[in-house]
């Protein structure tokens, strides 16, 4: 196998351009340069590419067949070259990131979708889990960064920085007592069950002597549409539609929530690429267009 790229681009340049002399004129080149070079190919091969009995150049059936070929091989050979020129700016081959589940889907999803264009070339592999399972990912090298809800300070040989905030809010489900009193106090958040986050022994505030737990925001927003309590969650969480019955938030005026910070966390001693300073930055502007 003695055949080039170049001749490959001529082979598509003059299929596409109808002649072989249009496929010379769009390039400043002589016809025969572009001739001998198919010639040779034709040669390489051992098929013959286009039907010269015809004065225009038309692809024999054999040619159809190998112009896809070529198309496939070009578009391989320059992903390479766009590859390595990434690595030699020094941005990474691959990616892991691990990601809290509670975070909201609108901004992951336009992260994402961004990271596609701005990294064409990445190979990445995203993670989820619960705030502690992000931190344990990290923690074991299975993933290069995490982004999750603060859930308590972090083991020493951990690096982090704070992106963003993340509203939290009281919910029920639909049709709950509470939600047929004039103004909720805590006294009467405190006549139910509340359900509540915790996690390696943070756990949240607890108004009711009635208490269930779990390490999942997700799960205890199903127990909430299950009718088992109330619970405080990111507002993200409690206004999804895919429960079984819709939550409805209540406002309690005795309660002012803080909101949830969110952070990147990353081993201590790790190089922070190109990539995953983008991801901080443009991560914390879509969080904070959500939250405003």
């Amino acid at each position: 196998m003695q055949w080039t790229l170049e001749q490959l681009r001529q082979f598509i340049l003059t299929a596409e351009s109808g002649s072989f002399s249009a496929a010379a004129r769009s390039q400043g080149k002589a016809q025969s340069a572009v001739s001998t070079a198919i010639a040779l190919l034709e040669a390489d091969l051992g098929v013959q590419l286009f039907d010269r009995s015809k004065r225009n150049a038309h692809l024999t059936d054999a040619g159809q067949v190998l112009l896809l070929e070529a198309r496939h091989l070009l578009r391989q050979a320059q992903a390479m070259d766009t590859r390595a020129q990434a690595l030699h700016k020094g941005s990474p081959a691959s990616l892991s990131l691990a990601l809290d589940e509670a975070l909201p889907y609108t901004a992951i999803s336009h992260l994402t979708s961004e990271l596609s264009h701005q990294f064409p070339e990445l190979d990445l592999t995203l993670l989820h889990g619960t705030a502690s399972e992000v931190g344990d990912q990290v923690e074991q090298q299975r993933a290069q960064a995490g982004i999750h809800f603060v859930r308590g300070a972090l083991p020493a040989h951990f690096e982090q920085a704070h992106l963003a905030w993340v509203a939290q809010g009281i919910f029920v489900v639909q049709g709950h007592p509470l939600l047929k009193l004039p103004s909720v106090s805590v006294r009467d958040l405190a006549e139910y069950r509340q359900l509540i986050m915790a996690v390696e022994e943070v756990e949240e505030t607890a108004y009711s002597p009635r208490l269930w737990r779990s390490d999942s925001f997700y799960s205890i927003a199903e127990m909430i549409a299950d009718n088992l309590g109330w619970a405080i969650i990111p507002v993200n969480i409690g206004k999804y539609l895919a429960y079984r019955r819709p939550l409805q938030q209540l406002h309690c005026p005795a309660l002012q929530l803080p909101p949830l910070s969110v952070r990147m966390l990353w081993r201590q001693g790790w190089p922070a690429s190109p990539i995953l300073l983008w991801i901080q930055q443009r991560f914390a502007q879509l969080l904070a267009q959500i939250h405003h």
